[in-house]
């Protein structure tokens, strides 16, 4: 908003106080009204006395913000009685921010109840021995607490009606971070069971479903069904049917309570944007079902997490960005990005001077749309004194305030460069929860984990300059050239049948071990392995075994020598070709390791093992781009990261230097860097945690 028509904000501070009606809707844009990108911090001033607002309002304007995320865990300052509002602190803050032309959005407060709400026992979660938990923390409801649900709908339509006519304010965040409490009440217990009725009709079915004639664990009522308690570890005796849809109920609950909100925050609010700040590749929550019904996704970023020294690539970081892309197919936002060391009882280390820009830069070249920082001011008080903001604690802006100062400014060149522009990629990963779920309960192998197996070839196509998309298995494959479906261990007969199909039609689906193991319901197909997939792949599997986890299988064959580890299939190639095979031990010289299979216009890649270190994930990789004939624009040196975003008739070419050393890469040349205005030679120089944005 130009600087200069304070007049036009005068009269939208005096909507926000007065205005009764509603704007009608409008479609979502992710920029500001302006068309600038939104651009600020996550700030507390609850925290701080009124006195300091004046200049922390003048500071963001100077490192040039524009947004503000507000009120997220207020509930008790704005209903310190049950039934009793109070809003006026919070009137005063946005109006000094509307006057500082600063957009506002107001965080639902549900993530942390009042001490007053503890007076309903059963608002509290029950933990596994019985107990409720002691208020005193965040995240301790029960989401089937028909009290907290009523409670957290009243201070949500109370908000909502109270700013209707709010000048500055653009758009609403659902609670924070959303994930399962677990709790164990008789609450849960019984909408746990409804929802199994609604979900199979009869205890027939369920029954069938669940397969509880093994050890003779059949229901006859379905009040007789409890909460599985012991669901994951090596030993862990739950029905595994039954714990995986323990993890789909538990996902729902949270869905569900958001949808409250939702439709609350719709009915007043239809022109406002509705958002949550997911946390990446969390693992309790099918995020797919939690983005459905939000204009926008958005989430935390936190990189340097933990107490590791050492400069590590984000892989992560960009996995967990393209992960969130793909929840709704769009561009989406950082509604908390690392602003210095983090933690609760301890914190880890620093972002190094120059470090901020390239954490928030890979962001963008991702489909990042806007930039937030968590938080403004390091709090002196409670759990996270020690999650550090731009701020330090004495509240100066010191060097990661300027670094933020810079990082806005170089937004601010690329944004309307950037507008319009997002990820467009010939190559996906199937993204899926039920498998992920199902490994955690039984991983097959020692040490299985679902987002690792899909790390190794991601991190691989990282390396190798190439990008991906992430997919629900309900996606539309033909869209792609290459799909990886890694650990894909529920397999639906609808969709091995679409991947059949793609494969037929021109498509490269490279998958590996432990695929094809289970249907929807967590019963192991009575086929043999990969099942319906065993056209497309050439092969059978009759066999397999874990590996020891001191020993490694040789394997050889035309991409090299290699070792294996962790897992092998016992591999019949049937109609495919052997591309690597077991050398040793004795009982696996017959079998293949790896394999490829042309059917019909495309080809099925299988991968029986687990390969040790990287070099054999890089190699498929590279072979893999040249069947499917992808060309990488450059081949980026270790440690530096590329992604393009683009629209008709523009492509932006982001590079990202990760290391804290110099790089130097080979680039298009002529091509001018946006942050620069310079145009490239034929290669480039990126000091420590250098970014280049070139426009080809």
């Amino acid at each position: 908003m130009a600087k200069n028509k304070k007049w036009r904000f005068a009269l939208l501070i005096l909507a926000f106080i007065f205005s009764k009606t509603s704007a009608q809707p409008k479609p979502f844009d992710t920029y500001a009204p302006d068309g600038s990108m939104y651009i600020g911090v996550d700030y507390y001033p609850e925290h701080w006395p009124e006195e300091r607002w004046a200049t922390d309002i003048k500071l963001m304007k100077e490192a040039g913000f524009n947004v503000v995320r507000l009120a997220e865990f207020s509930w008790a300052k704005l209903e310190p009685r049950e039934g009793v509002f109070d809003f006026a602190w919070l009137d005063r803050i946005m109006q000094m921010l509307a006057e500082n032309d600063i957009y506002v959005i107001l965080g639902t407060p549900t993530a942390v109840m009042p001490a007053w709400c503890a007076k309903y026992p059963e608002t509290l979660a029950m933990k596994a021995d019985g107990t409720r938990i002691v208020w005193g923390g965040r995240k301790n409801n029960c989401f089937s607490s028909s009290i907290y649900r009523q409670l957290s709908r009243r201070i949500t339509r109370a908000m909502a009606e109270h700013y209707k006519g709010a000048a500055n304010l653009v758009g609403w965040q659902t609670d924070n971070e959303f994930g399962s409490t677990d709790c164990r009440c008789n609450l849960c217990r019984a909408e746990f069971q409804q929802w199994l009725q609604n979900k199979y009709k009869t205890l027939t079915e369920l029954n069938r479903a669940w397969g509880t004639h093994f050890w003779g664990l059949t229901f006859a009522s379905w009040d007789e069904i409890p909460i599985p308690d012991d669901r994951e570890g090596p030993w862990a005796i739950s029905n595994p049917g039954a714990s995986l849809d323990w993890m789909r109920f538990t996902s729902w609950l949270n869905v569900r309570f958001q949808d409250d909100q939702i439709k609350i925050l719709r009915e007043y609010h239809p022109d406002k944007f509705i958002t949550h700040n997911f946390m990446g590749l969390y693992q309790n929550m099918d995020y797919y079902d939690l983005a459905k019904n939000l204009d926008v996704v958005s989430w935390d970023n936190y990189p340097t997490f933990g107490d590791d020294e050492e400069i590590h690539i984000p892989y992560s970081s960009s996995l967990a960005a393209d992960v969130m892309r793909g929840l709704k197919g769009g561009n989406f936002w950082i509604m908390e990005q690392t602003a210095g060391p983090h933690g609760w009882a301890s914190f880890g280390r620093n972002v190094r001077p120059g470090e901020l820009a390239k954490i928030c830069l890979q962001q963008l070249a991702h489909g990042a749309d806007a930039q937030i920082w968590f938080r403004w001011r390091t709090c002196t008080a409670g759990r996270e004194q020690y999650w550090h903001g731009l701020l330090g604690h004495d509240g100066l802006p010191l060097r990661r305030y300027e670094e933020a100062k810079g990082t806005a400014s170089a937004y601010r060149k690329l944004e309307k460069e950037l507008r319009g522009t997002s990820p467009k990629n010939d190559i996906a990963f199937i993204y899926d929860y039920d498998s992920m779920w199902a490994l955690r309960i039984q991983p097959g192998y020692p040490g299985n984990s679902y987002q690792a197996a899909i790390s190794r070839y991601y991190n691989a196509l990282f390396r190798a300059g190439a990008t991906a998309d992430m997919i629900p298995p309900s996606a539309d494959f033909s869209k792609y050239k290459i799909v990886f479906a890694p650990d894909l261990h529920i397999l639906p007969d609808d969709v091995a049948t679409r991947l059949d199909a793609f494969v037929k039609n021109g498509g490269i689906l490279v998958t590996d071990c432990r695929t094809g193991v289970k249907d929807a319901t967590g019963l192991a197909h009575a086929r043999t392995l990969p099942g319906l997939l065993s056209p497309a792949l050439g092969i059978r599997i009759e066999e397999y075994e874990a590996i020891p986890t001191e020993l490694r299988y040789p394997v050889k064959g035309e991409l090299g020598d290699f070792q294996a580890r962790s897992h092998a299939d016992w591999v019949i190639a049937e109609d495919a070709s052997v591309v690597a095979h077991f050398e040793t031990p004795w009982h696996m010289t017959g079998f293949s390791a790896v394999s490829q299979k042309h059917y019909g216009a495309g080809q099925g890649w299988y991968i029986g093992t687990v390969f040790e270190g990287d070099e054999f994930y890089d190699t498929l990789v590279k072979r893999v781009l040249a069947e499917a004939n992808i060309s990488p624009i450059i081949t980026p040196p270790a440690g530096v990261e590329t992604a393009v975003r683009e629209d008709a008739g523009k492509k932006l070419l982001f590079i990202i230097n990760h290391t804290d050393e110099a790089q130097v890469v080979d680039v298009p040349a002529g091509k001018v860097d946006l942050l620069t205005g310079r145009k490239s030679a034929a290669r480039i120089d990126l000091d420590r945690f250098g970014v280049a944005v070139l426009k080809l």
